[in-house]
């Protein structure tokens, strides 16, 4: 049996992920369309206290963010990395943006995906081409 390139994990806080399926597909279907090639991504869903200590010990940030993205990758174009997600910031981003947690939830997703494909979002530039590589890819899921 292979190995599922794409897992999702839960600290510190019960969730049940629906939709897996579909959305390890069409992770998959972004990084191809970038030229990448799946080894390994881990998506781990916790709490913001549980976030907030990883920003601190590994980014020495003091604050609390929706997602931290690690890329353990060492080749070029190959995807290795753990994204970690804040599920009660994207709480709190469904109700302020008006949207559902799952969709918030994909939106997050892809955008820590998009960082192990060589995005940034640091400069405003950044930030409008992540943003539109977002809307995109969630209209494709």
């Amino acid at each position: 049996m292979s190995k599922i390139a794409i897992q999702f994990f839960t600290e510190d806080l019960v969730y049940t992920l629906k939709h897996k399926t579909k959305i390890r597909t069409w992770l998959l279907q972004t990084m191809t369309a970038e030229g990448y090639e799946l080894e390994e991504l881990n998506f781990i869903l916790c709490s913001d206290e549980y976030l907030l200590g990883i920003n601190q010990q590994y980014l020495k940030h003091d604050t609390y963010t929706d997602v931290i993205t690690f890329d353990n990758s060492e080749e070029d174009k190959t995807i290795v990395g753990d994204i970690f997600i804040s599920l009660e910031r994207i709480q709190e981003n469904a109700k302020n943006f008006k949207s559902t947690t799952y969709d918030e939830l994909c939106r997050v997703m892809v955008h820590g995906t998009l960082h192990l494909l060589g995005y940034k979002d640091k400069s405003k530039a950044e930030k409008a081409l992540m943003t539109q590589k977002e809307d995109d890819y969630l209209s494709r899921r």
